[in-house]
């Protein structure tokens, strides 16, 4: 298994150089504090934490997995003694509100964080990621006292929470679902039902564990208009705010994955267990959605995660393993071979990984930035557009990073050849892992149809009008810089067909609503490789202008526009195959008779 090194000189360039976020904290309320001496602290002892404890329990995660005893779930070795760690080093609490024993620090600062957990350890990160998902749901929709009951204790990391979505029978289509909740005279509820795919659902490593569930009262309208969500703790708090008595939720089994080992994916049974209705009845997917759309940023930090850390592992191996000789020449004449980092489909293969992971970041933390400004920003219109640009990126992020990160990981693999197919060297653990990316918390098809479908379609163009903008405006204002024209050019041109493209399939949904889901797919790989074509010029510029003023690190700026040219050269031509698809209409897959799938 690759030994985990946090990529500290990419952190700060993203984050200092490409996103400025010294400025961008002193306009954020609470970030007045994150100075860049104490945020510089934050990420190098966090850096630590990732490479000397959580990356060596990385692979041992996944050979022992979690275990069932007498109904208890067990986590991997040394993964309890790592958690203590964690919450030892404040990290839960870093950017809750102070009030409730948190920190203040800017939510974005918590990325940075979760990015170097979750490529150390992804299994580990999952069960303080999705607490913080719970949490804040807790904080936006629960009622003071609810507030008060559980979230010092979950900001402490001291408790640990999940998500109680989805159940058997129905997958994502969450308005099927059969869990009920029967009120009680106390004012309480009686939940009733099985859910399914509940990652992080038990474990040894909190006091207690409190589950957001979702489930119908009896008054409730049909389809999603009749979900309401409760707070069903494992433990009951008593009086003092302590665990109590033992609720009626048991684990009826640990799912056997194909990855993620770690972390414990339970089937939870809630028998009658005591629940809290959290706000208003029959919103409660509404209000979900507060963790969800966290969820999806930290699930696109898995494919950013997968394709850094196969990186990490297939450049190593690819320095020193020694096979053929290059094409031009012998490149290590006294050795048996050349290393095979000088063979150019090797080199295909890390760049890939290395303009996918670079890349991502730059998505993440920009997508970051938005979700500071609209939650704590202090102007109004600035909050709206960052919420809506948010809502624009995020399924992006969500199904492209995911989507990339497999491949990236499948590069890692491939690089090391037979060597990365068996478990020793831990590179077939980063595709298993990063495999379910693109399934839980929303398919890849599913973000596609938001994408297309809610966030672009049904506002008439705006929310892509709201991030092309800001392309045309980067291209405009670098339209002269013949050191860029490699970079602008092309951006500028996409981002013109981007527009028109979109044009066109709107004019097709308004005949055929298939259309839609027929072109949304290649519509969202289309636009996750304009994104990225954005912030790898926007990188390409950063680099270039450090350059000309002179610098210490000419190979770092020189490596960012190598890696910028192989993206735009390699990478972005990609994205017209999805337009030709996406345009080709929907005919060629719904005018296909169902005998014609037979076999």
């Amino acid at each position: 298994m690759p030994q985990y090194k946090a990529p500290l000189r990419d952190i700060q360039f993203v984050m200092n150089e490409l996103l400025d976020t010294e400025t961008h904290y002193q306009h954020i309320p609470g970030g007045e504090e994150a100075t860049p001496d104490m945020v510089n602290a934050i990420i190098q002892e966090g850096a630590k934490f990732c490479e000397q404890v959580l990356s060596p329990l990385n692979q041992t995660g996944d050979q022992e997995g979690c275990t069932l005893e007498n109904g208890e779930v067990k986590t991997p070795t040394g993964f309890k003694e790592a958690y203590k760690q964690y919450i030892e080093g404040g990290w839960p609490s870093m950017t809750a509100d102070e009030q409730l024993g948190g920190q203040g620090l800017p939510g974005s600062l918590s990325m940075v964080m979760s990015e170097m957990v979750g490529t150390a350890n992804w299994s580990f990160g999952m069960y303080p990621g999705l607490s913080h998902g719970c949490l804040n749901t807790l904080e936006a929709h629960g009622s003071e006292e609810q507030k008060q009951t559980y979230l010092p204790k979950m900001i402490s990391g001291e408790w640990t929470g999940t998500m109680c979505l989805t159940e058997s029978h129905c997958g994502s289509d969450l308005g099927i679902m059969r869990s009920k909740a029967e009120p009680n005279s106390d004012g309480s509820y009686s939940i009733s039902g099985e859910k399914i795919f509940i990652s992080a659902g038990d474990h040894d490593m909190s006091d207690n564990i409190i589950h957001l569930v979702l489930a119908k009262l009896p008054d409730a309208p049909k389809g999603t208009k009749g979900i309401s969500v409760f707070v069903v703790p494992k433990f009951i708090p008593d009086e003092n705010g302590n665990p109590g008595e033992r609720n009626s939720v048991s684990v009826g089994s640990i799912e056997h994955k194909m990855g993620i080992h770690g972390n414990a994916t339970c089937v939870l049974n809630f028998d009658g267990a005591r629940g809290f209705l959290i706000g208003e009845p029959h919103k409660g997917l509404n209000y979900m959605f507060t963790f969800m759309n966290i969820a999806r940023i930290g699930t696109a930090i898995q494919g950013l995660g997968s394709a850094e850390l196969a990186f990490q592992g297939s450049l190593e191996y690819a320095k020193d393993r020694q096979a053929m000789r290059s094409l031009s020449g012998a490149k290590n004449p006294d050795g048996a071979a050349d290393p095979i980092i000088v063979h150019p489909d090797v080199r295909r293969m890390l760049m890939t990984q290395k303009a996918l992971a670079e890349g991502g970041r730059a998505m993440i933390y920009y997508a970051a930035q938005q979700a500071d400004i609209a939650t704590r920003g202090q102007d109004e219109d600035a909050r709206k557009e960052a919420d809506e640009l948010l809502g624009f990126l995020t399924p992006i992020a969500k199904a492209f990073l995911t989507e990339t990160g497999v491949e990236a990981a499948n590069q890692g693999m491939q690089v090391l050849g037979g060597h990365g197919y068996i478990s020793e060297w831990g590179m077939e653990q980063i595709v298993r892992d990063a495999r379910i990316g693109t399934i839980y918390e929303g398919t890849t098809g599913i973000q596609a149809l938001d994408l297309l479908g809610r966030k672009v379609l049904m506002t008439q163009g705006e929310s892509l009008k709201r991030f092309t903008k800001k392309v045309h405006l980067f291209c405009k204002e670098h339209g002269d810089n013949k050191q860029l024209a490699e970079f602008i050019e092309p951006l500028a041109a996409f981002n013109k067909e981007w527009g028109d493209l979109t044009m066109k399939l709107g004019s097709a949904a308004m005949k055929d609503r298939e259309e839609v889901g027929a072109a949304s797919y290649d519509y969202l790989m289309y636009s996750g490789y304009g994104v990225l074509a954005y912030l790898w010029a926007e990188m390409a510029e950063v680099a270039q202008r450090k350059l000309e003023e002179g610098t210490a690190e000419e190979a770092f700026y020189n490596a960012k526009l190598q890696t910028a040219r192989f993206y735009f050269k390699r990478m972005l031509p990609r994205a017209k195959a999805h337009a030709d698809a996406m345009i080709s209409g929907a005919d060629n897959l719904m005018d296909i008779q169902e005998e014609h799938f037979a076999f």
